[in-house]
């Protein structure tokens, strides 16, 4: 929603009530809202027609209004009955200066201004469910425009998207190429870390697993991945790569750790593991509800990525490392 809607009631081009300042209720119970037991439902031909009724509430200024709308007003009499139930105008309902429906005016408010007005209109279908059906929910439409109409607040914009089809294939080629960046970048860095290519292939080919895991868990829930998602996908990965690095330091310690097999020190290191997830777990939770939801995907993104590393990837890191000391 970008604005607070405007809705307004016009008889000719007199403005009778307008939403947010005249409508003081709009029935939508069952006991006062639905199909009409006075007309109720009858066919012609192989169509069915069935109306339906429900109240609203003006103030007393625009029953006023009203009343000096149609006083002037004809009563159109049926050649068929010999009954004047309409006059001659209508009412039409405008949201945001668009006309969206208009209705007869009853013969009976002609220059009256009461506070409390009864709508009804009609709905049609090749059978009576289905004429019923039609006709509730034009009903429904009708009670939602004027309830629409009728908020008490002011909304403010808090945040703006909109990307269209060429810039969103910009957005996913820029993407994907910062994402190879990034994780080039990081292999630069485990190179020289380590200088061995036995140590740093299995850390990238981990990272990797651990980004088209946390892309295919995004496909899955139909998560939306924007720049906040982006954000968080890179976290993933250097906390990722972190721990990996935990892992293999603790395991390849010499002459401080001798006294440590393989399996205690893949233990210690899964210790300081889980106290970083933990800790980041906890730093992510509150910006989920944090800035009207504006953080909510790089916080997800964030909890999803590293869950998925400590008991997925990280497992099988220490997996390969069993190996590659054996």
């Amino acid at each position: 929603m970008a604005k607070q809607g405007k809705f307004e009631a016009k008889i000719g081009n007199k403005t009778v009530f307008i939403g947010g300042q005249d409508i003081v209720y709009v029935a939508r119970s069952a006991n006062e809202a639905g199909i009409d037991p006075d007309a109720g439902c009858s066919s012609s031909g192989s169509q069915w027609f069935c109306r339906f009724r429900f109240s609203i509430t003006i103030t007393q200024g625009a029953a006023q209004r009203q009343a000096d709308s149609t006083k002037d007003l004809t009563v159109v009499y049926d050649p068929a009955t010999g009954r004047g139930d309409y006059l001659s105008d209508k009412i039409k309902f405008y949201l945001d200066d668009k006309n969206v429906d208009e209705l007869n005016i009853g013969a009976d408010l002609k220059g009256q201004a009461v506070t409390q007005i009864a709508i009804s209109g009609s709905g049609a279908g090749a059978n009576q469910q289905e004429a019923i059906f039609n006709s509730l929910q034009n009903m429904k439409r009708l009670q939602t425009i004027l309830i629409t109409g009728s908020l008490p607040v002011k909304l403010n914009i808090v945040k703006t998207d909109a990307i269209s089809p060429v810039l969103g294939e910009g957005f996913v080629r820029n993407s994907i190429l910062m994402s190879l960046l990034a994780i080039l970048s990081v292999a630069i860095v485990v190179g020289i870390r380590y200088w061995k290519l036995i140590i740093a292939i299995p850390i990238l080919i981990t990272m990797l697993s651990e980004v088209i895991i946390l892309l295919g868990v995004a496909a899955f829930i139909g998560w939306n991945i924007d720049l906040a998602s982006i954000a968080g996908i890179l976290v993933a990965i250097g906390t990722g790569v972190d721990d990996q690095i935990v892992i293999t330091d603790e395991t390849l310690k010499g002459e401080t750790a001798s006294v440590y097999n393989w399996k205690e020190k893949v233990k210690r290191a899964f210790i300081i593991i889980m106290l970083a997830y933990a800790t980041v777990v906890v730093a992510m939770i509150p910006l989920i509800f944090a800035g009207a939801g504006l953080l909510k995907g790089f916080a997800i993104t964030t909890i999803i990525g590293v869950t998925i590393g400590v008991f997925i990837t990280r497992p099988a890191y220490s997996a390969f490392v069993e190996v590659m000391l054996k």
